[in-house]
């Protein structure tokens, strides 16, 4: 059976095709898999694990029966939900990776990332990333009152929605470095990499500066459908699957 990679999901209450279709997913796929890793962005905004709103535990309880088959499910933190922590994975049994996990897929080692660490040409999402991921920060945050992180969730995508459509040049700043992306293989030892944020699936090939071929895995949204990985132990393939009618 394949191992799967998703990410860039962004479920929320106001997309209910996108959660049915993630629900579908895990009692599909998900069942037929090895292992099963979210690199991030599960949620469009996780307001803490303190959530038990119909939406979030419909979530939750997905997970749960898929990892109670017995199938492992990894869960990196993305820009959307870097609050999930330790009482959602007790509640779901999926195992929280660390930015920059090194994951053995066969006979390869693969570096995990969600991917927003390599877009550094992008100073000023950099500084916001550094100051939101600071653990102070995440402490101040899950003290807050539940409705209070509901109305700085809904400011922050109010904000997002009324911004200018990208030029050429920010949509070229906010996608990966790749310098940084040869940085992050060298550092790593690794030959693969794989990561999501950007939403622009692509299998790269590579040349390291060290002389090394290597891939660059980039995961899609599920904005207008599912996309997967699936890694077997010849092959990548990234795979689309469409949203169900409600």
């Amino acid at each position: 059976m394949p191992v799967r990679f998703i990410s860039d999901l962004h479920l929320s209450p106001a997309r209910p095709d996108i959660t049915r279709l993630f629900l579908d997913f895990l009692q599909s796929d998900g069942r037929a898999s090895s292992a099963l890793y979210i690199l991030g962005d599960l949620f469009d905004a996780w307001l803490g694990d303190d959530d038990n709103s119909d939406f979030a535990t419909s979530v939750r309880k997905g997970l749960k029966e898929l990892t109670d088959l017995g199938v492992p499910v990894y869960f990196m933190a993305g820009n959307r939900d870097f609050l999930i922590a330790d009482r959602f994975a007790d509640e779901t049994g999926v195992v929280l990776l660390e930015e920059g996990h090194i994951a053995r897929l066969y006979e390869r080692r693969a570096l995990l990332l969600h991917g927003d660490s390599l877009c550094t040409d992008d100073h000023s999402y950099q500084r916001f990333r550094r100051i939101i991921r600071a653990p102070v920060t995440r402490a101040i945050l899950t003290r807050l009152p539940l409705r209070w992180r509901m109305g700085i969730a809904n400011k922050l995508r109010a904000g997002s929605k009324t911004q200018q459509p990208l030029t050429e040049a920010s949509a070229r700043i906010m996608d990966v470095n790749q310098s940084a992306v040869e940085t992050a293989l060298i550092d790593a030892n690794v030959d693969l990499v794989i990561h999501g944020h950007t939403h622009r699936p692509a299998i790269h090939q590579l040349q390291l500066p060290n002389g090394v071929a290597a891939q660059r895995v980039v995961l899609g949204d599920w904005y207008e459908q599912g996309s997967i990985l699936e890694v077997r132990r010849e092959s990548l393939e990234l795979i689309n699957q469409p949203l169900p009618s409600l």
